[in-house]
């Protein structure tokens, strides 16, 4: 059966160290080379050919929203939007969540009733509806602004939930480690430096899983995150690399793929997701894929990938960092930082408390 049509997406092909443009018409898969192995760089090649399809393919102008079905909005901004952002496949889960529920309707059907309608038929956690329905948000907006849609109407999401307060202690990071290490052979290879560099480093999933080897300077001991990628509102840190994480990268750079390549991979190719997230948590607080197959042998629950981030922010300020260096450590705001970590610091409330014991 062939391939339906397909708006463009980068491809990395491994054997010519470079970036492609791929995309599908009548059946058949069509590459365009991107010229560079930076991705930022393809990124903004991708952009350019998006753009070109879209001015050959503008329609007369905008319509109402009772004559565009939210499949045709989801679809606009699944092929011609989310493979411009850092994080396409996040994007891509939340539209086939959406479509489950909004194929067939209008965008006139859009309400407040329907959007707590949709967020009963999910059966998901708060958070996880909410990020789906601001997917839908932002695919109204692009609609809007590429002359689809004549307005937006307006999606009511559900109350933001509070933040999850779940950190590993040293004992279950260890047993982590010691689970990743006895998993399958091909996930072995890469799983236990993922874990590493989430506690070390507390750099988000993505930014990991999307870390090359250029980025890693191993001379002078530093990891730059930012470089290569795109800017979101989720920053990314420039930090020195630990000594026990720098051993552990001096391996793995060893058995690389390709200068250019990246740091966790398999087989040279690039790990699209590790699994684990809070939409795969099942009734046993246990999450799916690699790594949280590896949580559940070393018998954790309610643990994700950014759990890591979270505890690496922990351990800091458990161990008295300055708040202001946890910030730029995780590359997030000193305000993020306060309101997450300030309690864990050993110096917290100290001097409300010896003020009221001079009265």
């Amino acid at each position: 059966m062939p391939r339906p049509n397909s708006g463009p997406r980068l491809k990395w092909l491994p054997k010519r160290q470079s970036w492609y443009v791929v995309w599908y018409e009548a059946g058949r898969e069509r590459l365009r080379s991107a010229g560079t192995s930076d991705r930022g760089q393809a990124e903004a090649a991708l952009a350019e050919i998006i753009g070109q399809r879209q001015r050959r393919s503008r329609g007369t102008g905008s319509r109402d929203p009772a004559q565009v079905s939210v499949a045709e909005v989801l679809d606009l901004y699944g092929t011609e939007h989310a493979p411009t952002r850092a994080d396409p496949a996040r994007i891509g889960y939340a539209i086939d969540a959406l479509l489950s529920f909004w194929d067939g309707k209008t965008v006139a059907e859009i309400s407040k009733t329907s959007c707590r309608a949709y967020a009963k038929h999910r059966q998901r956690a708060a958070g996880t509806v909410r990020r789906e329905l601001g997917t839908l948000t932002a695919a109204l907006n692009f609609a809007v602004h590429e002359k689809l849609l004549e307005r937006a109407p307006h999606v009511e999401l559900p109350e933001k939930p509070e933040g999850k307060d779940r950190w590993l202690t040293r004992k279950e990071a260890a047993a982590l480690l010691n689970a990743a290490r006895t998993g399958r052979s091909d996930v072995r290879l890469y799983l236990p430096l993922f874990i590493l560099l989430g506690l070390y480093t507390g750099a988000r999933k993505q930014a990991i899983l999307t870390l090359r080897w250029p980025q890693v300077d191993l001379e002078r001991g530093r990891i730059d995150f930012r470089r290569g990628s795109r800017r979101t509102n989720k920053g990314r840190a420039h930090i020195p690399i630990p000594a026990r994480l720098l051993t552990f990268l001096k391996l793995a750079h060893r058995r690389r793929m390709s200068d250019v390549g990246f740091v966790l991979h398999d087989k040279g190719k690039p790990i699209k997701d590790i699994g684990g997230g809070w939409d795969g948590i099942d009734a046993e607080g246990h999450g799916q894929g690699s790594f949280g197959s590896a949580c559940k042998r070393a018998g954790l629950v309610d643990v994700t990938p950014h759990t890591l981030r979270h505890t690496c922010g922990t351990w800091l300020a458990q161990a008295g960092v300055d708040l202001w260096e946890i910030a730029g450590w995780l590359g997030q705001s000193y305000a993020t930082t306060v309101e997450l970590y300030a309690h864990h610091h050993p110096d917290h409330m100290e001097e409300a408390k010896r003020a009221s014991d001079r009265r």
